[in-house]
């Protein structure tokens, strides 16, 4: 089974080092207990007995230290972190922010060309410490145009920060946070664009950093904090001018898609807990479990599950594949960040059907997952976000394919060295994409092919009723038409993964059997729009079709579900 199973965590590690990892920290959450993990959740306790095994584990040292400046298996592995995400999330999203956060913060460190605090860095990981990422402001969010965090260049080597930064993950604790903010001054005087943005580190224990306040009535610690004409020298920045502008963008580009992981995590868990509920209850002499309607939302929510974490998976390979000259994984980065964590939601809502009023219940975990699973759409950028920029490719990945190496699984333990330099945030719009009507053309699957046919009238659409300057400008309409481009993206990486994992034709075309009905429901919605004309419309309208209804394939992936039944429960 693809999806994560605590009882039986048998994935083929190329190390014993990276197994390991997995296996303690799977060990470390049954051990404490579901009663005192959702005790710690409702008490809002501070997860230091999480953290004082991370430390004595080396684990944050390991997995997020840059091969050279760490010991014997010390790499940043996308491979091996997407599945330390998923474990930590299936057991607790707080315990996954604490390390989400610190990834961002070490971003601009490992990006920077500042050696005597990366060494210092991989100490302090060694030691156990957490790092933070001081980006996002009250007033402006993360809009790091308007940032108010003021340098001021001093002279000799000296500078002195001031302004506050608010929303900020382990803020309280951080042995370094990175902050961005402005210099009084340009450092680069020929740079009237980005000759002001800077980069440093802090240290959260300092007199001149003041932690005002926790934010989020969570385990988690969201500080705002000050500085307080904070003393700064030449070793403790790690960037300025363009170089910083880039780190941040490039920082963000690569963490965001753990959050992705974190609602494939939650749901996971979800997932167990609605299917043994639901096969263990029984209502007017019938288990749960038989009811038509139980077994359709227990099919939808575990299909969308399996496709969230197919698509994840194959955009990892485009990461660690990426170079300068193909840089797809942006689109597909933004994805996992966008519509996973979409689609996540999604998941927890069909459940919360299955499970009903037991998903209320202080004593499970679907209780925190309700809660929980809100948050990941729109932290490191909303959805929004995240579409605005996924649309800027939708031209080069509809008109402008290029013929481009193949891109295999990923999963060799070596340290992903170019994510540290991606280089300019610049040229979006010369990336280009492999030709995904061949992936399409591959397979040959009933509701696979009217999938097909819907993106052959969406190209119509796109091609004979191009929304005009008006539409184009309106990002209520523009958005609908980005939900039904990131489908065509989502489906054709899903497609491509259901092949290396061997998942079957039928758990594949029951897949599409929802995107063909998502396909519809965003057509209907944009067709439904006030600016829409009849050419759009009458275009549109075909978009909507009904998938292929077949009993037996239905039943055959519903065999796979249901034998989810008693796999796996968290140990009391």
């Amino acid at each position: 089974m693809i999806l994560l199973n605590p009882n039986k965590h048998t994935p083929e590690y190329p190390d014993e080092e990276s197994r390991e990892i997995m296996l303690r920290t799977i060990q470390f959450f049954e051990n404490k207990g579901k009663v005192k993990l959702k005790n710690d959740d409702h008490a809002m306790v501070w997860y230091q007995d999480f953290l004082d095994f991370v430390k004595g584990e080396e684990i944050f040292y390991k997995l997020l230290t840059p091969t050279e400046y760490g010991e014997d298996n010390c790499r940043w592995d996308t491979w091996r972190n997407m599945e330390f995400n998923e474990i930590l999330s299936f057991y607790g999203l707080h315990y996954w922010y604490t390390w989400q956060v610190t990834a961002l913060g070490l971003g601009p460190i490992w990006m920077s060309k500042n050696e005597s605090v990366k060494q210092k860095t991989a100490q302090l990981l060694k030691d156990g410490g957490v790092f933070a990422f001081g980006l996002s402001e009250k007033e402006h969010g993360a809009d790091i145009y308007s940032s108010e965090m003021l340098v001021k260049v001093l002279g000799d080597g000296k500078y002195e920060a001031s302004g506050s930064k608010y929303y900020i993950g382990n803020g309280n604790v951080a042995s370094f946070v990175s902050i961005f903010g402005k210099t009084d001054k340009p450092t680069d005087p020929d740079d009237a664009k980005y000759g002001n943005y800077v980069f440093f580190v802090a240290d959260s224990q300092h007199e001149k950093y003041e932690c005002v306040r926790d934010l989020v009535a969570v385990q988690s610690y969201v500080a705002e904090y000050k500085l307080n004409d904070y003393p700064l020298k030449d070793s403790e920045i790690l960037s300025m001018g363009r170089d910083a502008w880039d780190s941040t963008l490039n920082t963000v580009n690569l963490c965001k898609y753990n959050l992705g992981w974190a609602s494939i995590g939650i749901c996971t868990h979800s997932l167990y807990e609605a299917i043994n509920h639901a096969a263990n209850r029984n209502l007017y002499g019938k288990y749960v479990t038989d009811f038509s309607h139980i077994r359709h939302l227990l099919v939808d929510a575990y299909v969308r599950l399996v496709a969230m974490k197919l698509f994840a998976m194959r955009a990892g390979d485009y990461m660690r594949s990426a170079s300068l000259e193909d840089r797809r994984y942006i689109l597909y980065n933004s994805m996992v960040k966008m519509k996973v964590t979409s689609e996540g939601e999604r998941v927890i809502d069909l459940l919360w059907d299955v499970i009903a009023a037991r998903g209320f219940e202080a004593e499970t975990y679907f209780s925190a997952a309700t809660r929980d699973i809100r948050a990941l759409p729109k932290l490191e950028g909303t959805v929004h976000v995240n579409m605005a920029q996924i649309i800027k490719f939708m031209p080069a990945y509809f008109f402008m394919p290029e013929e481009q190496p193949e891109t295999p699984t990923v999963n060799t333990p070596k340290h992903d060295a170019f994510m540290f330099s991606q280089g300019p945030t610049k040229g979006a719009s010369l990336i280009r994409f492999h030709d995904y009507r061949e992936t399409y053309d591959s397979v040959d699957l009933p509701n696979v092919i009217i999938f097909k046919e819907q993106i052959h009238v969406f190209n119509e659409f796109m091609a004979e009723a191009t929304p005009d300057d008006e539409q184009g400008s309106d990002l209520d309409f523009i958005l609908n038409a980005g939900e039904l481009f990131t489908l065509v993206v989502y489906g054709q990486l899903i497609i491509e993964n259901a092949k290396i994992h061997d998942i079957g034709d039928a758990l594949l075309d029951q897949i599409f059997d929802y995107v063909v009905r998502d396909f519809s429901r965003y057509a209907l919605q944009l067709l439904s729009k006030p600016s829409s004309t009849e050419q759009q419309q009458e275009i549109l309208m075909r978009c909507i079709r009904k998938p292929q209804v077949d009993d037996e394939r239905f039943n055959h992936v519903w065999d796979e579900v249901y034998s989810m039944k008693g796999l796996y429960e968290m140990k009391k």
